[in-house]
């Protein structure tokens, strides 16, 4: 049952002035449910909550949190069709998206229960003393990762689950030990409470402090930035635009005590198509990319919206083949109005830039909220000296764009912003004959792909979803993945501490059994 109010832990409370309605794009009108945004009260007391609660869930074992995690899976399951349904109702998507994106938010869960029961992700590192050593004495020193505190996670618009209220970053930072605020997203407020009802269900039966999580609703900015300048919050969690996660970054550092903020957003994401690709798979290439580009109707952080090539017929066959496949898919819809509009009014900023050629946009009427894809071209040299043409276009949209040489194709990609993926088209000869090509993208990006799209990211222990700023805001961290539970923890030494006060990660018995670097050697044994 949707309420509209807010989790202030496991109460629901609803004492603000302000409220607001979602919006159904496909339909065109505002869904039924009325929403709360959560008043001043209402944050100090989710903040004043979590921080109680912080003192108690940081020392709950690996064991615990495990099991909490997948209690949160088995009751967001339990909700059923009720959260296809308003997922779908809220964001314009269709229901095969919606299950697939369940099903991502489940494995999330799962995989971190998994990774906190066994336990060695706290990298225990054990240096024992040595009392005799000449000329000074070295103390025993054990080191571990320690939670950081409370977490706000900041829901995102083009996940409603996965990068949303129990999405990865709620999934890592709960496995870290840290409780966990979410300032719900306004476009998909109804699937965020019932998805916040299913983790205070699973609080509850597995005995998790009150305070664990809350789900607190908002319309615009305030109730964000209040939770940001909050002195008792200890790191956020975002994913959305550049202006958004600069402004909240922004925040976090002017603080009395500066927070970090991992926030993930925009990229255009390059795909380098080499000479002997676009020779011998040009056609190929197109129509793969046609249907990369409109995925999701373009809504993906890792949209190609940037193809970089050689000026020859090859590519001019490749431009070709991808304005009529691009055609061949029919327009969907985008999440919102909001977006849409954002959508139309940035892809006729760069299209309308000099020297910017629309090769293709589809045609004819349209329903409402629903988006045209485009496929524009400009020369290097242009691209070069003009840096609007550099900016993200969220949408169905891509450019090309024909490089006079090689070495104006690698000028391009180093002078490019942080990306969070860059992809290599080769075939025959090409690897070895533009190696500088290569390692020019590879220091721009987070994730380097072979012969593939970057629209697709799998959740496991090898993936980086981040890059150099404003990729993110930290590239030494990712956004999905296991070591994505990295960005809510920091190292913490107990020096010549009694064998029976330290954690168990730490102790020489090792009654955990995991994995750790005892003197410089990996091992589960215990130190005698």
């Amino acid at each position: 049952m949707i309420t509209g109010k807010n989790y202030i832990g496991n109460l629901l409370s609803s004492v603000g002035e302000i409220t607001f309605t979602t919006f159904n794009p496909k339909t065109n009108l505002s869904n039924n449910h009325t929403f709360v945004e959560a008043s001043t009260v209402e944050i100090q007391e989710a903040v004043a909550l979590a921080t109680k609660a912080f003192d108690t869930y940081k020392n709950k074992s690996g064991v615990e949190k495990s099991v909490f995690l997948l209690q949160i899976a088995s009751e967001i399951e339990a909700l059923g069709d009720k959260l296809l349904h308003v997922y779908c109702e809220e964001s314009g998507l269709p229901l095969a998206r919606a299950i697939s994106e369940r099903t991502r938010t489940l494995f999330q869960l799962q995989t971190f229960a998994k990774l906190v029961k066994e336990g060695s992700w706290v990298a225990a590192t054990i240096e024992t003393a040595q009392p005799d050593r000449k000329p000074i004495p070295k103390p025993d020193l054990r080191k571990m990762l320690v939670p950081l505190g409370p977490v706000v996670v900041f829901g995102a618009s083009n996940f409603p689950l996965a990068y949303s209220t129990a999405g990865g970053d709620t999934a890592s930072a709960l496995a870290a030990g840290c409780p966990v605020i979410v300032k719900s997203h306004p476009m998909h407020a109804g699937t965020g409470e019932l998805v916040a009802s299913a983790i205070i269900k699973a609080a509850e039966k597995t005995g998790m402090p009150n305070g664990v999580f809350s789900n607190l609703n908002s319309s615009g900015i305030q109730v964000g930035i209040a939770l940001v300048e909050h002195p008792q919050v200890k790191a956020v969690g975002f994913t959305g635009s550049l202006s958004g996660g600069r402004a909240l970054y922004d925040l976090a550092a002017k603080r009395d005590e500066p927070i970090p903020v991992f926030a993930e957003m925009g990229s255009i994401n390059p795909v380098v198509l080499l000479p002997t690709a676009a020779r011998t798979s040009s056609e190929k290439w197109a129509q793969v990319y046609a249907q990369s580009i409109t995925l999701g109707t373009g809504q993906f952080c890792t949209n190609p919206g940037l193809i970089l090539g050689v000026k020859s017929a090859d590519l001019d066959e490749f431009i070709s083949k991808l304005s009529s496949e691009i055609l061949k898919v029919a327009p969907s819809c985008m999440l919102h109005p909001a977006i849409i509009g954002n959508y139309e009014k940035n892809k006729e900023t760069l299209s309308s830039q000099q020297g910017v050629k629309v090769v293709t946009s589809a045609s004819g009427a349209v329903k409402e909220n629903y988006a045209r894809q485009t496929v524009i071209t400009v020369l290097g040299s242009t691209f070069l000296k003009n840096p609007t043409l550099h900016q993200e276009v969220f949408g169905p949209f891509s450019m090309v764009v024909q490089c006079d040489t090689v070495d104006e194709l690698r000028e391009i990609i180093v002078h490019l912003e942080g990306q969070l993926t860059g992809t290599i088209l080769a075939e025959g000869d090409d690897f070895k004959k533009y190696p500088a090509v290569v390692e020019g993208l590879k220091t721009r990006v987070g994730r380097i792909i072979f012969n593939g799209v970057p629209t697709g990211v799998e959740v496991c222990d090898a993936m980086v979803h981040g890059g150099p700023y404003p990729a993110s805001t930290d590239s030494r961290f990712t956004a999905v993945g296991t070591a994505s539970i990295k960005r809510w923890v920091r190292p913490f030494s107990y020096q010549n501490w009694p064998n029976s006060w330290l954690p168990d990660a730490l102790k020489n018995e090792n009654p955990l059994g995991i994995a750790r670097f005892v003197n410089g050697e990996r091992t589960t044994k215990s130190i005698g």
